[in-house]
């Protein structure tokens, strides 16, 4: 029988590959262009530049005879609260002995507004907490023998290198990790950036918190209830946490770059701050259509494919430029959706699932419109099967090595693995586990509502020179107005990748069977519903 199941799925792709169309970039590209360009503004959640944006993307499904599969049309309206720092009405100090010394924002740190700050001062004792992770499943406990009970915990981002890729990531989502973090009594909590996996320097993470946070309006969505402030912290001024205490955030930074066990111990200061707020409601929408599949038994189940199309709009300039265009992050994802639109309407036979298009907004305010559409979706969540996530694959090398985030959680990854092959690519686990990205993008929402899911990108060897390419983009144009349509891109990378996309997006909808979580996956415990 294994043996049997095994000829099946490596038939599978050989079909599909035959009657795969061929993509050559260019169409993928015109569509960034559009997506990307300046009367766009940058595509910032609710705002018109994403309402245009919307409206192309609209147009463009339509075009491609594709059925709206919203609650209003194509679109499912999300509202938001959005929130921003006054930092001139606000302030943030150490005080160590009775002498208080201000901590300087936007140089020393920043208040995070994606929380409920409290509108009172809050004045705490600091505890250090090393990575601030609680993990049952491996009985780590961070928090142990700790008293955080009213404290403000200082954390460091990041896990020891015991921890599976996938789990490290999903204790490690801010949720979660605040749960483990009330429970034991804290009121808020300090990031310190670890050095080792920054993707963009201090100095503009500090121009980026110039930009709105936003949450989901409904209460049901708050997962940080609770934290009464939040930080986070550059860590070349982190020394000042740490003095006094008896150890030094060097040494911290150290065992954090190599993925240690960190201590856990009080610092020697106390922190008083008070952060004044803005707040707004603001109305966006995801974009849903469907392609009825064409099976009488398969039809009514799911496929979806999906990609984010907000950004961040626009903000401090940088190089004189103010508009943060998001060619890539995420254009290039919705790019590629909108050309499976358009190829699956050439298509000659019919895939026999349904394909759900999906274009979420508020992504980069914290995966917000999926999380949404997740709990809310606009069909039967029992019947999606799968979900394929495009954000951000940065064709900027050739491609030869296939980056699959989920690739070992289920067979949705054996596939992708199959046919990464079949068109000799390279499939290659999450190589940088420190960043997190199993849980920085939008399928990270669908497999907390039991469905299995994937990501992939172009990807690189570690210590090749494709390696470095990706460290500069990242340092230079990630979230900067520079991730624009005037960077070089691979377009022969982009066709490949898009027929891959193709081929995995056709062989699960016509397999018989669905994608199953691994027996061995931590997030097969998500199968019946969050």
């Amino acid at each position: 029988m294994i043996r049997f199941l095994s000829a099946v799925v490596l038939m599978v792709p050989m079909a599909v590959a035959q009657q795969a169309p061929q993509f050559d970039g260019q169409s993928w590209w015109n569509h960034v262009k559009i997506l990307a360009d300046d009367k766009m503004e940058g595509r910032e959640t609710g705002s018109e530049g994403l309402r245009k944006a919307s409206e192309y993307v609209v147009q463009q499904l339509t075009q491609a005879g594709l059925q709206p599969a919203g609650t209003k049309g194509s679109y499912q309206p999300v509202s938001f609260t959005a929130r921003q720092i006054i930092e001139k009405d606000s302030h943030a100090m150490l005080v160590r002995n009775g002498t208080e010394e201000p901590i300087v924002l936007g140089e020393d740190a920043y208040f995070a507004a994606s929380i409920d700050v409290s509108p009172d001062e809050v004045s705490a004792s600091l505890v250090f907490v090393g990575y601030g992770l609680k993990i049952p499943e491996l009985n780590l406990d961070d928090l142990a023998g700790v008293d955080l009970k009213n404290k403000v915990v200082v954390y460091i981002s990041g896990s020891p290198a015991s921890l599976p890729s996938a789990l490290s990531a999903h204790y490690q989502q801010s949720g979660v990790r605040w749960k483990a973090l009330r429970d034991a009594g804290a009121i808020g909590a300090i990031r310190i950036f670890n050095p080792a996996s920054m993707d963009i320097p201090w100095s503009r993470i500090s121009l980026n918190r110039a930009h709105v946070e936003m949450t989901l309006a409904d209460p049901e969505f708050d997962e940080t209830a609770g934290e009464k402030i939040a930080l986070g912290f550059n860590p070349a001024k982190a020394e000042k946490l740490f003095a006094g205490s008896g150890h030094s955030f060097q040494e911290i930074a150290d065992l954090a770059r190599d993925r240690k066990e960190l201590p856990r111990f009080p610092l020697a200061v106390s922190l008083k701050a008070k952060a004044k707020v803005e707040k707004q409601m603001v109305e966006s929408s995801n974009i849903v259509a469907k392609l009825p599949g064409s099976d009488p038994k398969l039809k009514d189940e799911y496929v979806v494919l999906s990609a984010h199309l907000d950004h961040v709009g626009i903000g401090q300039p940088v190089d004189g430029d103010r508009i943060y265009k998001g060619a890539m992050d995420d254009g290039s994802g919705d790019a590629v959706l909108l050309d499976m639109a358009g190829a699956l309407k050439r298509r000659p036979d019919k895939l026999r699932r349904s394909i759900l298009f999906l274009f979420v907004t508020g992504e980069e305010k914290g995966l917000l419109g999926s999380k949404y559409f997740a709990a809310r979706p606009t069909v039967d969540i029992k019947s999606i099967i799968a979900d394929i996530k495009i954000d951000m694959f940065l064709p900027i090398v050739p491609l030869k090595t296939l980056r699959i985030l989920g690739l070992d959680e289920s067979d949705l990854g054996t596939r992708a693995k199959d046919i990464a092959q079949a068109m000799k690519l390279h499939p290659q686990a999450d190589p940088e586990p420190l960043r997190n990205s199993f849980i920085r993008s939008d399928q990270y929402s669908f497999i907390r509502h039991g469905v299995p899911a994937l990501k992939a990108d172009v990807g690189f060897e570690p210590g090749s020179a494709e390696q470095q390419t990706f460290k500069d983009w990242l340092t230079h144009r990630y979230h900067a107005p520079s991730d624009d349509v005037n960077q070089p891109v691979n377009l022969e990378a982009a066709g490949l990748y898009e027929q891959f996309i193709y081929r995995l997006l056709a062989d699960v909808a016509n397999e018989e069977e669905r994608p199953q979580w691994k027996a061995e996956s931590f997030f097969r415990r998500y199968a019946g519903g969050e």
